[in-house]
C-alpha cells in the first residue's frame, strides 16, 4: 500500500521462491523429470537470493534503478550457473542452497546492523539464520532434514520478530519525528487524564528537560485548579452531539519555575484500540497575548495622556451607574473643556499642545479622589466621574470639584518656554437627576459645558431641562439650515445710519434675516449661534458680503451712490484663509471703493485670536475696508483692543443709549466714551436711538452717527431707497 514498505513484498517473493524450490526438489520427483527439477530448483533458488537482496537494499534505501533493471536477468544468469553446477553432481543441490542462502544471510545482517541501531536485532536473526545455514549445509545428512527445518523455523520466527521491531521502531521514530518537527506542543493523554504521548516543544514549552518526563503525569499536575472532574467532564465534550473539532480553550499554565505561561489549546478525539484518546496541541499565545493586550490598550487608553478614552469612558460610567442604582447612590458627570486650545496647536504646534494636554490632565488628576474617573474624551475635552455618591450630595460635590478645576487651569501652563493662559469650560451632569445612563449623562454635561462657554469661557454651568429644550432646538435649526442658502429662504434688510449733525444717511447695516420653509421664520439670535458652532456661519458669511455688495452696486448713480454698507463679521470668517481674498473680489466684481465697505466685529472675535485677528485686519486695511467694534462697553478689555487693533469706528451698545435720558450714570457713560473716541480719532456711531431726546444729548456730546428706530427700522433694499430719497429731499428743503 506504501511504497516505503515494498521491500515486504520483495522478502515475500523471496521466501516464497525459495519454498518453492524446496518443494519441487522433495515432493515433485514423480511428476517431473531431473532435469526439469535441476533448472525450477536453480531458477528458484535464484528468484529467493534475487528478492533478499532486493528487498534489503530497498528497505535500507539503498536500491538503485539501475541496479532494479538488473534483477529479472540476475535470476536467469543465477539459475543457469546454479543449473549447470548441479547438472554435473545433484548430490550438491540441498547443501550448495544452504550454503549460498547462508551466504547472503550473514551479508544481509551485516548490512543492516551497519546502517542503523534499530535494524540491529533484526540483523542479528538473519546473520544466526545464515550461520545455521552454514552449519546445516556442513554438517547435517538427509536424516536430519527435520532438525534442520524445526532450526530454521524458528530463526525465521525470530527474524519476523526482528523485522516487526524494525518497522514498529521506524514508524514510531517517524512518529516521535513529526510530532517532534511541530512548532507547538503536541501530547495524547486518556480518558482519566494522564498523558501517554509528548513531544518535546510540549516539554519545553511547560519546563522540562525531556518529553519522557511529562509521560504518566496527569493534566491537573500541569493546570492550575483542574480537577479530575473537569478532566472527566472535558471528554464529555467528545461526545456531544454535533460538537466541532478541534475544541478551542485557552489557559494559564503554572510553570516548575514559578512562571506563568498563557496558551490556546486545541483538543481533537483519538481512536487507538477501542479506547479514546484526546490529541491535544498547545499554543504559546504569549506574543499574541501581548498584540492583544496592546489593542486593548489602543483600543481603551488614550496615547496622548494615558487616561481612559471615550469607549473605555462609556463602559466605566455605566458600571458606576449600575452600581449606584444597585445602592441607592448617586455620581456626576463633568464635561471639561480647553478654552481657546486651538491657539495653541496653531502657534506652538502639536506637540506644544500635547505637553498641555498632560499637563492639564496631570492637574486634574492631582485634585480627584482615587476612585474618580478622569478620561480624555477627545481633542481639548475631559470628562470626570465622581461615583458612589450620597443622595443630594451629587450636585454640590461636582460643583465643588469643578472650581478646583477651574481654579487648577487658571494658574497658567508654561509650554515650549512659553507662559500661557488657558481657561476651562465645564458642565455637570448628575445621576439620577439628568439622565440614567451614560450617553444621556455625558449629553447633558456637554449641553451644560456649552452653555458655560456662551457665559463668557472659564465658568461652570450644571445641566437643567431648558438647556435641553435649548439644545433640541439647535437640533432642528441645524438641519433646516443645511440647504438654506440654496433654497433661496434666507435675505437682507437694511437699517439706516444717519449722520447726528447733517442728518443725511451715509450708512446702512446690513442685517441677515430667515423665512425657513420648514421652520417659518427663524430670529438671528436663534440660527446664528448654531451656524456658528456647525460652520455653516462662513458659507453664510460669504453669501451675506456678496449680496450686500451687489446690493450697494445696484444702488451706484442713485441718491445712495456713496452709501458706506456694514455687515457683520465671525471669527470662524476671519480664520478662513480666503477670506481677505473673498472681499476683495466681491469689491472689485461689484464696482465699489474699500471706504464704501465696513465690517464689524464684537469683542469676542478679537479675544478668540489675537495674533491671526491682528494680521487679517492688517491685510484688510491695507485693502481700505473700514473696521467697526460692536457693542463697544459689555466686554472685558475693550479699551486695550483699541490700541492693539486700530479700529475706525466705535458703535456704543444700546444698553447704555437707552438710559441716556434719565439715568446720569448712563449719560456719564456715554460722554466718556465719545470723549476717548474722539481722542483717538475714531467714528462714533450710537445703537438703539430710539427718541428725539437720545438724538439731541448723542449730537450735543459729539456722536457722530446715530443708528436706530427714531430713525428708521430695518427695511428691504426697495424701502431704504424710498427713505433715502425722502430724507435727501427733506435735507435739502431744511
Amino acid at each position: 500500500m506504501q511504497r516505503k514498505e515494498r521491500h515486504a513484498l520483495f522478502w515475500g517473493l523471496g521466501q516464497l521462491s525459495v519454498m518453492a524450490g524446496g518443494l519441487v526438489w522433495f515432493k515433485a520427483g514423480h511428476a517431473l523429470s531431473l532435469q526439469w527439477q535441476l533448472y525450477l530448483c536453480a531458477f528458484f533458488l535464484s528468484g529467493g537470493m534475487v528478492g533478499y537482496w532486493a528487498g534489503t537494499q530497498f528497505f535500507i534505501g539503498r536500491l538503485k534503478k539501475r541496479q532494479a533493471r538488473w534483477l529479472v536477468p540476475g535470476i536467469f544468469i543465477a539459475s543457469g550457473m546454479f543449473y549447470f553446477l548441479w547438472w554435473f553432481n545433484n548430490n550438491w543441490l540441498v547443501p550448495g542452497s544452504a550454503t549460498a542462502l547462508g551466504l547472503l544471510m550473514l551479508w544481509i545482517g551485516a548490512r543492516l546492523i551497519s546502517v542503523h541501531d534499530r535494524y540491529r536485532l533484526l540483523g542479528l536473526t538473519l546473520m544466526l539464520r545464515g550461520g545455521f545455514n552454514l552449519l546445516s549445509a556442513a554438517s547435517l545428512g538427509p536424516e536430519m532434514y527435520g532438525v534442520w527445518f524445526v532450526g530454521t523455523s524458528v530463526l525465521k520466527v525470530a527474524s519476523m520478530l526482528g523485522l516487526i521491531y524494525a518497522v514498529q521502531d521506524e514508524i514510531q521514530q517517524r512518529y516521535a519525528r513529526t510530532i517532534d518537527s511541530l512548532s507547538h506542543g503536541f501530547l495524547i493523554r486518556d480518558r482519566r487524564g494522564h498523558i501517554h504521548v509528548a513531544n518535546e516543544r510540549c516539554a519545553k514549552l511547560l519546563g522540562f528537560h525531556t518529553a519522557q518526563e511529562l509521560i504518566g503525569l496527569h493534566s491537573s499536575d500541569l493546570l492550575p485548579g483542574l480537577t479530575h472532574e473537569m478532566v472527566d467532564r472535558y471528554f464529555e465534550r467528545f461526545s456531544a452531539v454535533d460538537v466541532q473539532y478541534p475544541i478551542t480553550d485557552t489557559a494559564v499554565l503554572n510553570l516548575r519555575n514559578g512562571n506563568q505561561l498563557p496558551v490556546e489549546l486545541l483538543g481533537s478525539p483519538y481512536i487507538e484500540r477501542g479506547q479514546l484518546y484526546c490529541l491535544v496541541q498547545l499554543l504559546d499565545i504569549s506574543e499574541r497575548k501581548k498584540k492583544d493586550d496592546l489593542l486593548y490598550q489602543a483600543a481603551r487608553v488614550d496615547p496622548v495622556t494615558g487616561l481612559f478614552n471615550r469607549h473605555a469612558l462609556s463602559a466605566r460610567l455605566t458600571q458606576e451607574i449600575a452600581k449606584a442604582a444597585s445602592k441607592g447612590r448617586e455620581c456626576a458627570v463633568l464635561f471639561i473643556d480647553l478654552d481657546k486650545f486651538k491657539r495653541v496647536n496653531d502657534s506652538f504646534g502639536h506637540a506644544a499642545g500635547d505637553e498641555l494636554l498632560r499637563t492639564a490632565a496631570g492637574r486634574m488628576q492631582h485634585l480627584l479622589r482615587p476612585d474618580d474617573v478622569l478620561a480624555r474624551f477627545g481633542g481639548d475635552e475631559f470628562i470626570v466621574v465622581l461615583p458612589d455618591l450620597a443622595r443630594g450630595s451629587a450636585g454640590w460635590m461636582a460643583a465643588d470639584c469643578a472650581n478646583d478645576i477651574l481654579a487648577a487651569m487658571a494658574s497658567g501652563f508654561e509650554v515650549s518656554y512659553h507662559a500661557l493662559r488657558v481657561t476651562a469650560s465645564i458642565g455637570i451632569a448628575c445621576y439620577p437627576q439628568h439622565g440614567d445612563d451614560s450617553d444621556t449623562l455625558i449629553r447633558s454635561a456637554d449641553i451644560a459645558m456649552y452653555e458655560a462657554k456662551k457665559a463668557g469661557r472659564g465658568e461652570q454651568r450644571t445641566f437643567h431641562d431648558a438647556m435641553n429644550a435649548f439644545a433640541k432646538d439647535g437640533l432642528v435649526i441645524d438641519g433646516a439650515l443645511r440647504g438654506a442658502i440654496e433654497a433661496n429662504e434666507f435675505y437682507l434688510v437694511y437699517q439706516p445710519i444717519t449722520n447726528a449733525h447733517t442728518g443725511q444717511l451715509t450708512k446702512v447695516e446690513a442685517l441677515l434675516r430667515w423665512n425657513s420653509s420648514l421652520l417659518g421664520p427663524v430670529s438671528p439670535d436663534r440660527f446664528i449661534p448654531v451656524a456658528e458652532d456647525s460652520g455653516m456661519i462662513i458659507a453664510l458669511g460669504t453669501w451675506v458680503l456678496e449680496q450686500a455688495c451687489r446690493q450697494v452696486g445696484a444702488w451706484k448713480k442713485g441718491v445712495l451712490d456713496d452709501v458706506t454698507i456694514s455687515i457683520n463679521v465671525s471669527a470662524r470668517q476671519l480664520a478662513d484663509p480666503q477670506f481677505v481674498t473673498l472681499v476683495s473680489q466681491a469689491l472689485i466684481h461689484n464696482g465699489l471703493s474699500p471706504h464704501q465697505l465696513e465690517l464689524e466685529l464684537t469683542e469676542r472675535v478679537l479675544i478668540d485670536d489675537t495674533a491671526n485677528v491682528q494680521a487679517v485686519l492688517g491685510r484688510l486695511r491695507a485693502l481700505g475696508v473700514g473696521i467697526s467694534l460692536d457693542d463697544f462697553g459689555t466686554g472685558y478689555s475693550s479699551l486695550s483692543y483699541l490700541t492693539q487693533f486700530h479700529l475706525n469706528t466705535l458703535k456704543i451698545d444700546r444698553a447704555f443709549v437707552m438710559d441716556i435720558e434719565h439715568s446720569e450714570r448712563s449719560n456719564s457713560l456715554v460722554h466718556a466714551i465719545i470723549a476717548m473716541g474722539h481722542s483717538l480719532g475714531l467714528q462714533l456711531v450710537a445703537e438703539g436711538v430710539e427718541t428725539g431726546g437720545q438724538a439731541a444729548i448723542l449730537e450735543k456730546m459729539g456722536c457722530h452717527y446715530l443708528q436706530g428706530y427714531h430713525i428708521a427700522k430695518p427695511v428691504p433694499p426697495e424701502d431704504l431707497l424710498r427713505f433715502a430719497s425722502h430724507l435727501s429731499g427733506a435735507v435739502r428743503t431744511g
